[in-house]
């Protein structure tokens, strides 16, 4: 369905990556329920901070399937190109850069979707990086710097010139952050310009959206963030839906309780039993989003900071979920 490099891909869906969401035990589940790729959590590219807890934990990829792809992210095109060389000594096999990111904290230091402002820098940079590894390179950016600055075509053209062998552009400017709509008409245009493959980002939160979006773009693959938030079986849908036409029932309560279970097991024995715990609130919460009865469990649960009790009052949280509705059936 489309092509990075040497890698070749069946489906036309990817997980987008998201700091602090798409760690190895999220990127390893979203695989597994059909995802075709995966992205690894942001890497600052300056490699003297890499060790941190934080940073050995995004740098860790053992037992991922290959392709493993690693985002690496700053503003210096020789740190970046350091940095590219140090993740596929590492295990990187794709390397993927950051021109998307809106986030205050990464824009001040002239990195993410700031970069979109200097078009020289962007050029210096992507060169850099492509030269400086054997793997092959792409780059996730936003439309322009503002709605009244899109610059997303002459990127594009930076980008491919470059020796870039794939784009991922999300339909907003830096400016817009995640608020308003996504716009596609930008991605389509730069579908027409450029001879790689473009992936589509923003809003797409169902098959029938995906759909869409690829009928409207062009584009090879659809990449998807936070809708795969507590729902990362999205991408099965999604690939179904584009196959067949057809809609996937929706997962039933048994389901659903084993893939967070299993969720949560990996989370605790990737970050351990202090931070397992924590990390797993944002999930279950995303998780029982459309469940009923969520709210008073959703703060319960928030006060629980062992593993085992976490897991047990999911458990019992489902067998009260599930014999209501055998009940009501």
């Amino acid at each position: 369905m489309f092509q990075i490099g040497n890698y070749h891909f069946d489906d036309p869906v990817i997980l987008a990556p998201m700091a602090g969401v798409t760690d190895r035990p999220f990127r390893k589940l979203c695989k597994e329920l059909g995802a075709a790729l995966v992205v690894s959590e942001m890497v600052t590219a300056d490699a003297s901070l890499w060790s941190s807890r934080k940073s050995r934990l995004r740098l860790d990829h053992e037992g991922e399937a290959a392709p493993i792809a690693v985002q690496i992210a700053g503003g210096d095109a020789d740190m970046l190109a350091e940095a590219a060389r140090l993740n596929v000594d590492n295990g990187a096999q794709i390397i993927d850069i950051n021109m998307g990111c809106p986030a205050k904290k990464v824009c001040k230091k002239a990195a993410g979707s700031a970069l979109l402002q200097d078009e020289a820098l962007v050029a210096s940079i992507l060169q850099s990086v492509v030269n400086a590894v054997d793997v092959p390179v792409t780059l996730k950016f936003r439309t322009g710097w503002s709605p009244e600055n899109r610059n997303a075509l002459r990127i594009a053209r930076i980008a491919e010139d470059a020796g870039i062998q794939a784009l991922a552009l999300h339909g907003r400017t830096r400016a817009c952050a995640f608020k308003g709509a996504a716009e596609y008409d930008t991605i389509a245009q730069v579908v027409q310009a450029v001879s790689i493959p473009v992936f589509c980002n923003g809003d797409i939160d169902s098959p029938e959206k995906a759909k869409q979006v690829l009928q409207h773009t062009g584009a090879s693959a659809v990449m998807i963030g936070r809708a795969a938030q507590g729902r990362p079986w999205i991408f099965r849908e999604v690939n179904h839906y584009l196959k067949t036409g057809e809609k996937l029932p929706e997962p039933s309560l048994t389901e659903i309780r084993d893939i967070l279970c299993n969720h949560l097991r990996e989370l605790y024995c990737f970050y351990g039993d202090v931070m397992g715990p924590r990390i797993a609130r944002k999930h279950v919460s995303w998780y029982l989003q459309t469940l009923s009865d969520n709210e008073q469990f959703r703060k319960q649960f928030n006060h629980l900071e062992h593993a085992e009790e976490q897991h047990a009052s999911v458990q019992t949280y489902f067998e009260q979920l599930i014999t209501k509705e055998d009940i009501a059936a």
